[in-house]
């Protein structure tokens, strides 16, 4: 529907639902305001339409699509899921240090000696090359290092923190798509307040000119009209660029297409989070926030720290076995066949303070990511409360501003009549024509926020999933769109 037909909107807080009517105004007849809502689960909807040529019908895609697009396009998860790839190779390495140890050595060398000397026999001299070699095959088993079992233990937490960092890229990952998504949405808008705006002002500016060429009105409405309308028009370049900007946000998640993106659709169910507790979200939030399990995790690893660096203290045992065949050319060789095998022990007994020092460097390491932790745990309650009551305040805010819209056309009409029978200013219908512009834009912006605060309410309980995604599919409305840029 085009944003051209401006006095028409469907009020509906629940039930029944209140249609008004069509109203127009001589100098508002190429402005619409339409309601256009989604619900809370709608909030992580964001659409993708093919790319397709000037002569194609466009068609919007779904949200799972759309979804399935950021997942393979956006740099920022790909990392973190290399990143996951990369830390849970640490379970291998930390179990290899426990694990024999096998390798081969050898060695060969070409020898040319010449010697001379006396003796009681006389003098002598002699020349003599030859080449030796020798091979030797070792095994070496770790017996007892106390700090190697710590770290294998150490790995699950390293592996279950960068588990729970990657499930939360995921979430964020939807809600960056979703908030870039419905920035394009209220840019869009915004645009199209604006331009309703500048065709109600440039209509105004015709009448004030009419008006004044029969002597009905001074010169001062004249410059008025023309002051509102340079206005409107300097307001709407701001809207386009921003758009614009609002697009390069949601490309750089999805990857440089143009695309269309669809609009809400005509039902918004106003309705608060169920269950209606604020508490029971943030003990929800507290037990499945992966950034809360990252951080605990974390913890631990660091809490076997302290035990790493206090094996220092302790002995160290390890077992040794071998081969080695060693063989010469010279003239007066030894050739040998050697096997060995052995038990070695290391006890430390004064190493200049280094593992007392490192202990307590990794307590106090330890007792940060604690601080670390109970920070975490801080601002997720802190989102919850804020995202819970921001779905609350936005019900009433929602319909605060439908009402703000009814109130706004009222007064552009009474205004309108006084400036008919001289009561009320050119100025005074200016200013009216533009409290409406911005009641319209905050309504949509209001049910926006409404929407917003939904995904972050259920981004930190977790709660977040492509099944969340999948119900707010059926609320989208892949009639309207918004077009790419031209660029």
């Amino acid at each position: 529907m085009s944003a051209k037909d401006l006095w028409r909107w469907h009020i509906i807080p629940y039930t029944p639902r209140v249609v008004l009517p069509l109203i127009r105004h001589p100098a508002q007849r190429d402005i619409m305001t339409k309601y256009r809502p989604a619900p809370l689960l709608a909030a992580c909807v964001l659409f993708l339409l093919p790319i397709l040529s000037p002569s194609t019908v466009v068609q919007a895609e779904d949200l799972l699509d759309i979804y399935d697009l950021a997942v393979n396009s956006d740099p920022t998860l790909r990392e973190a899921e290399q990143t996951l790839y990369a830390t849970r190779e640490v379970k291998p390495q930390a179990r290899a240090l426990l694990l024999p140890d096998f390798s081969l050595q050898g060695d060969t060398q070409y020898q040319n000696v010449e010697s001379s000397g006396n003796t009681v026999a006389g003098s002598f001299s002699r020349s003599d090359n030859y080449a030796t070699g020798g091979v030797a095959a070792v095994v070496n088993q770790s017996v007892y290092n106390r700090a190697d079992w710590v770290r294998l233990s150490q790995a699950d937490d390293t592996i279950a923190q960068a588990e729970a960092q990657y499930r939360d890229a995921q979430i964020d990952l939807m809600v960056r798509t979703t908030e870039a998504y419905f920035n394009v949405l209220e840019a869009a808008d915004l645009v199209e307040v604006n331009q309703s705006l500048v065709a109600a002002d440039e209509r105004q500016l015709e009448q004030s000119k009419q008006r004044f060429e029969v002597g009905l009105v001074a010169i001062t409405d004249v410059n008025d009209s023309q002051a509102s309308f340079d206005r409107s028009r300097a307001q709407l370049i701001t809207a386009e660029n921003g758009l614009d900007n609002a697009w390069e946000a949601l490309r750089r998640i999805i990857g440089p297409v143009s695309i269309p993106l669809a609009k809400l659709g005509e039902r918004l169910p106003l309705a608060p989070p169920q269950p209606e507790d604020i508490n029971v979200w943030a003990e929800t939030a507290l037990a499945n926030n992966y950034a809360i399990i990252a951080a605990k995790e974390a913890a631990d690893a660091a809490r076997k720290d302290i035990e790493i660096a206090r094996s220092g203290y302790f002995p160290t045992v390890g077992a040794q076995a071998g081969y080695d065949v060693s063989r010469s050319g010279a003239e007066f060789n030894t050739d040998s066949d050697t096997g060995f095998v052995g038990l070695s022990i290391n006890v430390p007994i004064y190493q200049g303070g280094a593992v007392a020092s490192s202990t307590r460097q990794a307590g106090h390491e330890f007792r940060a990511a604690q601080d670390r932790l109970d920070q975490q745990r801080r601002i997720v309650i802190n989102q919850v409360k804020d995202a819970y009551r921001g779905i609350i305040s936005s019900i009433s805010d929602v319909r605060a501003r439908q009402a703000a819209i009814v109130s706004a056309q009222s007064s552009l009409e009474s205004t309108q009549a006084g400036l008919e029978v001289g009561t009320r200013t050119q100025v005074d219908v200016l200013n009216a024509q533009r409290n409406l512009a911005q009641a319209i834009f905050d309504y949509y912006a209001a049910r926006y926020d409404y929407i917003l605060n939904g995904v972050r309410l259920h981004q930190a309980t977790s709660t977040l999933s492509r099944d969340v995604l999948a119900k707010g599919n059926e609320w989208l409305n892949n009639a309207e769109t918004v077009p790419p840029p031209a660029y």
